[in-house]
């Protein structure tokens, strides 16, 4: 693939009857088309193709959804809960934020592994095959490694919320708010 074709983004419009046409190929192309465009790495958006409203984030929620339903999940019933507790609550912003860079750092861990690894395989990049095999040996040692930075960043998490806890304290603790007991004080002040 040419480089001008990379850089252009590829748009794709959503129709009433909710069929998705790809304007680059001028067809018509399914779902699973469209995850396989994740898959390789290319820019697209979906747009309704009437009101020309950005739909690529439902579109990929889609695709998340029946990637859930079929086969493994990624996620728990209890990790998706705690996410859906987050929407609308004060830190949705920050946890978003968090769970990016996390997914980020665990890229970035899988692509040093890749790496480090080529000259097991005369430099090939890893197919999902070779990603299960390296799994099947290095799976342990991996487990304990993500386990570590879980834990880590479980920290670095519980920490930063601890200081914006107390900065708020510090910046409200001066404001006469009735009906709010400070810290370690009944609701007279003693």
């Amino acid at each position: 693939m040419n480089s001008a074709k990379k850089t252009t983004e590829r748009l794709i419009k959503k129709y009433p009857n909710r069929r998705l046409y790809d304007t680059q190929t001028s067809s018509y192309i399914t779902l699973s088309d469209v995850k396989q465009l994740v898959l390789d790495n290319e820019d697209f958006s979906v747009v309704d193709a009437k009101s020309e409203e950005d739909l690529t984030r439902s579109i990929l929620l889609q695709i998340i959804l029946e990637e859930e339903s079929n086969g493994t999940p990624m996620f728990s019933s209890g990790a998706l809960a705690q996410i859906i507790r987050y929407y609308g609550h004060a830190m949705q912003g920050m946890m978003g934020s968090y769970l990016e860079k996390n997914i980020q750092a665990f890229i970035d861990i899988q692509n040093k592994l890749a790496e480090s690894s080529k000259g097991f395989y005369e430099g090939k990049p890893f197919s999902p095959e070779m990603w299960t095999q390296f799994m099947n040996v290095q799976g342990p040692m991996m487990q304990g490694m993500m386990s570590n930075y879980i834990e880590q960043s479980k920290t670095l998490f519980i920490q930063m919320q601890e200081q914006m806890q107390n900065q708020t304290k510090s910046m409200f603790g001066s404001f006469p708010f009735t009906g709010a007991a400070a810290p370690g004080t009944d609701k007279q002040g003693k």
